[in-house]
């Protein structure tokens, strides 16, 4: 679901942005460098002192806090002096500096986070109405100073010095051969390798902040929606987020005898959100009845005129933009944020990534199961039936006998944190590791649609933050609150049971949404309820199958949105919104209206993610994929064993950990030949 505000900003200040080969490039935001001299200089007194065998560390640690110093560091005689000083060559000596800097960084990272946490409460859970001061407190960024005072002391060029930073394609010819220690030496040398101005990155943390805040408040009481009968169709009391409870709510219809009516509202209020013809008086409001397909707005049955909402969902989309614009200049290996998101924090090429959804959205088996789908309808498909989800057993329940189960098991946060441990003894965790890893998980009521927030000290706790409403967790919110505990036990994991700090997290967040889409899967067995269906497997491959198609279109609107952006810096957000709206039409044509029948469809670009979570679309359809392949794997092995066996690999690069984790790399094809399989048994 929806992720974390310092995921992002993790990515500006601590995350890897590439190292260019064996030398780094100088970063051009001043005039003043080191003469090349100098930086030869430098070297031969090293190599001198230390001989050959230090040659490699010696060249590239030397070049790369060159790459970084400035004239305020001091001259070049200072440089000199600096590198003789701090070099170390003994690897007794060497593994003092690594195991005090493991120390240091978790005791910096995990309490800066933890403040950022701490502060962000008013804005993430419900604490009443927000003030004017939490959007302040929300948007300040606690570590923003951390990585320019370390230049100023000089410890980011003590770190640099001696842990070689390397690029990707040096990680992965070299990776197979490194030792636990090895890597985390080389993640240590990903510490520093841009030294970015704390004004921008706390311009950033406050841009996106507000970003966030606009989502989380934006929410549709369904029960003020009206059909061309003035009827209502929903609850009264039933509020839904956008996207995340619009979608969700539409996925629930499929078992009402009504869902097809239910389902096209709710379809006509997603477009009135994508192209801004809603009206601004019912976002998060119960004061109007709206007809959402008409676009007609009531006040006590009597028609009101409103004004449309003024483009503000693009406003924010654009604001990030040009907040990750500002900090290009200072990412000289990844100059834009494209780049830096999926070479540098995902560690696989934009373009990779790209070509893999295109191919999968693009395979034959696609319109195989979309003529599944549609005979189980007994319709021509919808554009909302990208949503599909009668592969599951859930599907034959109806929304209110799903409702009736968790609401009665959990009327409050409480009930949800105390069953934790239960939940996880009955995915196969030991009673001692079930009890542990509930131990470190914390959970609050979300004001939003509920996300997972991890921790970076092991005496902080994973924090999962779920939408409980006052009669209780409905099943919507506890699918995804099931979801976010996945998210949480990942984080414990490749926290706690990590052999070094450095090498804590996973390779990408692609990795945790695996995880927690393989314990959404299994929310109806923690709630009891068997499933039973012979050919449950290749309904789960189906399953996997169609959210991937749904959510790779998804990603790739979102890519080429960035792609415009790039190209047309100074558009408006009137510009932005018809752009957006345009790409999402092109994409929907090419590869969902050949299936489908209906052209210019612009639902892919409903999803939250693309205004507050800038390009984080993509790790969904590659948790899919990463998801399915480990599904497969411990099919006949221990489920927890295997889980952590998998996720204490930590911050390795993908396919490396892919490789260990399930013996291959990271590849779309087991999900398209179970596919195939699959259509064979069940369409029969």
């Amino acid at each position: 679901m929806k992720h974390l505000l310092y995921a992002l900003i993790l990515s500006v200040t601590v995350v890897l942005t590439g190292c260019g080969g064996t030398e780094m490039k100088k970063q051009e935001t001043t005039e003043w460098k080191l003469s090349e001299k100098a930086i030869a200089d430098a070297v031969n007194e090293l190599m001198v002192s230390h001989g050959e065998t230090q040659r490699f560390r010696i060249d590239r640690g030397v070049k790369q806090a060159a790459a970084l110093w400035r004239q305020s560091d001091g001259d070049e005689a200072a440089f000199n002096d600096f590198c003789k000083e701090y070099f170390i060559a003994d690897e007794e000596e060497l593994d003092k500096l690594f195991q005090r800097l493991l120390m240091n960084y978790e005791i910096l990272d995990g309490n800066l986070m933890r403040i950022k946490k701490d502060l962000m409460r008013p804005l993430h859970l419900e604490m009443g109405t927000t003030i004017p001061v939490d959007m302040m407190f929300g948007s300040y960024e606690p570590g923003a100073h951390l990585r320019e005072d370390f230049f100023q002391n000089k410890i980011a060029f003590v770190v640099m010095l001696n842990f070689p930073c390397y690029s990707l394609e040096e990680k992965t010819e070299l990776g197979d051969q490194w030792s636990r220690r090895e890597w985390a030496y080389a993640r240590i040398g990903d510490y520093y390798t841009s030294r970015v101005p704390a004004a921008l990155i706390q311009h950033y943390a406050a841009v996106n902040t507000a970003a966030d805040a606009y989502i989380d408040e934006y929410n549709i009481y369904m029960g003020k929606l009206l059909n061309s009968n003035g009827e209502t169709l929903f609850p009264e009391n039933l509020r839904l987020i956008t996207h995340w409870g619009l979608r969700d709510e539409l996925k629930s219809n499929y078992a009402d005898a009504n869902g097809l009516e239910k389902q096209n509202m709710v379809y006509a209020v997603m477009k009135r959100i994508i192209d801004q013809s809603i009206p601004e008086k019912v976002i998060n409001s119960d004061l109007y009845q709206w007809n959402p397909i008409e676009n007609k707005l009531f006040e006590n049955g009597k028609p009101v005129d409103f004004n449309n909402e003024p483009d503000t969902r693009y406003q924010h989309l654009l604001n990030n933009f040009n907040a990750q614009r500002k900090l290009d200049p200072w990412y000289p290996q990844t100059p834009n944020y494209i780049q830096r998101q999926f070479e540098a924090n995902m560690e696989i090429p934009q373009q990779d990534v790209e070509q893999l959804f295109i191919e999968f959205v693009s395979s034959p088996q696609v319109k195989e199961v979309a003529a599944y789908i549609s005979s189980k309808l007994g319709r021509p498909l919808e554009p909302f039936d990208i949503w599909y989800n009668g592969f599951k057993a859930g599907s034959k329940f109806s929304q209110e006998q799903l409702d009736k189960m968790t609401k009665t098991r959990y009327p409050d946060v409480a009930a949800f944190q105390s069953d934790l441990p239960r939940m996880l003894k009955t995915l196969g965790f030991s009673n001692d590791k079930a009890d542990f890893i509930a131990s470190q998980i914390k959970v609050e009521g979300s004001r939003g649609a509920g996300h997972a927030w991890g921790a970076l000290t092991r005496d902080d706790k994973a924090l999962l933050r779920t939408r409980i409403g006052d009669s209780g967790m409905d099943y919507k919110g506890y699918n995804i609150a099931v979801h976010e505990f996945g998210h949480n036990v990942e984080q414990t994991i490749s926290l706690h049971y990590v052999d070094f700090y450095s090498l804590n997290r996973v390779p990408n967040t692609s990795f945790t949404e695996a995880l927690a889409f393989i314990f959404q899967k299994r929310d109806l067995e923690l709630l009891g309820i068997k499933d039973e269906d012979p050919v449950k497997n290749h309904m789960n491959a189906l399953a996997n199958f169609w959210s991937c198609y749904e959510i790779m279109g998804v990603s790739l609107v979102d890519m080429n949105v960035w792609k415009w952006m790039y190209a047309n810096p100074d558009a408006s957000p009137a510009q932005l919104k018809e752009a957006v709206i345009a790409i999402a039409k092109d994409i929907w044509n090419k590869y969902y209206a050949p299936v489908f029948g209906k052209q210019d469809e612009p639902i892919l670009a409903v999803y939250s993610h693309m205004i507050s979570n800038p390009l984080y679309l993509s790790n969904y359809p590659l948790g899919h994929v990463i998801d399915f392949q480990i599904e497969q794997h411990i099919a006949d092995k221990n489920f927890a064993e295997e889980v952590i066996r998998m996720y204490q690999l930590g911050s390795i690069i993908p396919q490396q950990w892919m490789k260990q984790a399930v013996g291959q790399p990271l590849s779309i094809q087991p999900t398209l030949e179970a596919t195939s399989k699959a259509l064979e048994v069940v369409g029969k």
